[in-house]
Parts: structure tokens; sequence; C-alpha cells
């Protein structure tokens, strides 16, 4: 291990830490609840700290609603990388509001890194129609019924970032469909890729498109793997067809990772 990126990483990061966790209160809305909950996934409407923490809500105003051990799981893949020296950039595929890719940027900005890109790769317009000839563990899905909701401009992801003074020149979008945007996409190497598709279509498109960037030592987040059975396939497929041995290991009830551990 090279000594490059042990700099990035001070034995006391009190500063630091505490930052990150303020940011997290505030891209939750934990720390100032917002006014209400949307109504297709939770009826009553009513704010719940506990099922905002365990990211079981749609929040009204907040940048993420992933609660705070994933959040909490990006932060420590994304420190070790840099305390390890792990080459490659930031990828998240279905980014939402962009909470959890504004805390990547911000782990990286606190910690003084210079170099590495976040990719922001979502289609800023929901889920695509399901195409289930090909893929078939995705038919009779109703996620695009809630497109109105989930389908977040990329303007308001932008203004997003800005409001945490974290959009500069090293953020970068990627709009469009993952079968048009990610196959093509500029990116040489990966440390951290978090897949956030949903579907068995778009996590195995962000697969197949990037897997092979990510380098030795660097992470693979999967958000949807305990709760939608179609994205739990996908990553089943993915790793059966590809011999990959790496544990996975559970973040929170939905949740999973694994570190790469060759190239």
């Amino acid at each position: 291990m090279s000594s490059a990126g042990l700099h990035k990483i001070p034995s006391d990061d009190v500063p630091q830490r505490l930052y990150l966790e303020l940011l997290k209160g505030c891209l939750t809305r934990l720390l100032f609840p917002d006014c209400c909950v949307n109504t297709q996934l939770l009826p009553t409407g009513q704010f719940d700290p506990e099922a905002r923490r365990n990211g079981q809500d749609w929040p009204y105003e907040a940048e993420t609603m992933i609660g705070m051990k994933r959040l909490d799981n990006i932060e420590f893949c994304v420190r070790e990388v840099l305390r390890n020296d792990v080459p490659g950039d930031l990828v998240e595929t279905g980014v939402w509001r962009g909470g959890a890719s504004i805390l990547m940027k911000a782990v990286l900005k606190t910690y003084g890194d210079a170099t590495r890109r976040v990719w922001v790769a979502d289609s800023f317009e929901g889920f695509p129609a399901t195409d289930p000839e090909r893929y078939p563990a995705d038919a009779g899905d109703h996620l695009g019924d809630f497109n109105a909701y989930l389908g977040v401009p990329l303007e308001r992801v932008q203004e997003n970032f800005l409001r945490y003074g974290l959009l500069d020149e090293r953020v970068r979008f990627l709009k469009g469909w993952f079968r048009d945007t990610l196959p093509s996409a500029p990116i040489d190497r990966i440390a951290v890729l978090r897949l956030d598709g949903d579907l068995y279509e778009s996590t195995m498109e962000a697969f197949d498109s990037l897997y092979d960037r990510v380098q030795a030592g660097g992470y693979v987040i999967v958000d949807d793997y305990g709760a939608l059975a179609s994205c739990r396939a996908a990553v089943h497929d993915f790793r059966d067809r590809r011999g990959i041995a790496d544990p996975m290991k559970e973040i929170d009830w939905t949740g999973v990772y694994w570190q790469r551990t060759s190239h």
C-alpha cells in the first residue's frame, strides 16, 4: 500500500466526523423533520423518526430516503478507499434527489481529496418501462407508477448539491437510461460503486457496464437487495455468472455491500 492516501484521514479527525454526522442529519431531515411523508407509502402521512432513521419512508423534503445506516456505510466505504489509497472515482446509479451522492462528495471534500470525481447517473425521469421478455424478473413491477414522485429533474439534484456547497467540476452527471449512458461512460476506474436502480434491468445494466472498472480494494453497494426480489435476483445472477466469492455483508434491512478483493 502506498502512503499517498494516508494523509487524507488524520489520526484525530473529530471535526470531520462531526461535520459528516451533521450533514447526514440534514440530508435525512432527522435534525429538523419535514412536515409529513409521501402518503403513497405511509397513508398516515405522519413523520416517524424511526422510519426515517431506518430508511423506511418516502420523505417530503429530505434529499435522501435511505436512512442513517446506509449513509454510514457510504461514509465508511469512501473513508476506507481514501485511507488505503484505492484508485478510482465514486459512482451512484439511481440517485433520486441526490443525497447519497452529496454525501460521497462531502467525504472527499472533508478529507481534502482533490482528484476523484463523483458520477451521478440517473434518468432524472423515474423508471423505464419494464421489458419482461428480456428481464422476466421485472414482470408486474409497478415502480413506474410513482415516477411523478421518484423522477427528480436533473436541475433539482444540481440545486441540492449547491445547497450544501458541494457542486463543482468534479461532480459529473450522466442523464439517461442506464443502457444508453453507462456502457460508454468516460469512467476509467471506480473505487466505490453504489447501485440504487431497484429493477432487475437497472441493476444488471449497472453491473455489466461498470463492475469491471471497480478496483481491487474498492466497494460495491446495492441499496435494494433486501426489499426488492428483482434487484436481489440480479445480484445473485451476476455474482454467480462471474464467480464472485467476495463475502456480501448486510448494511441494514435492505442494503448490502462487498469489497472487491481482486481485479
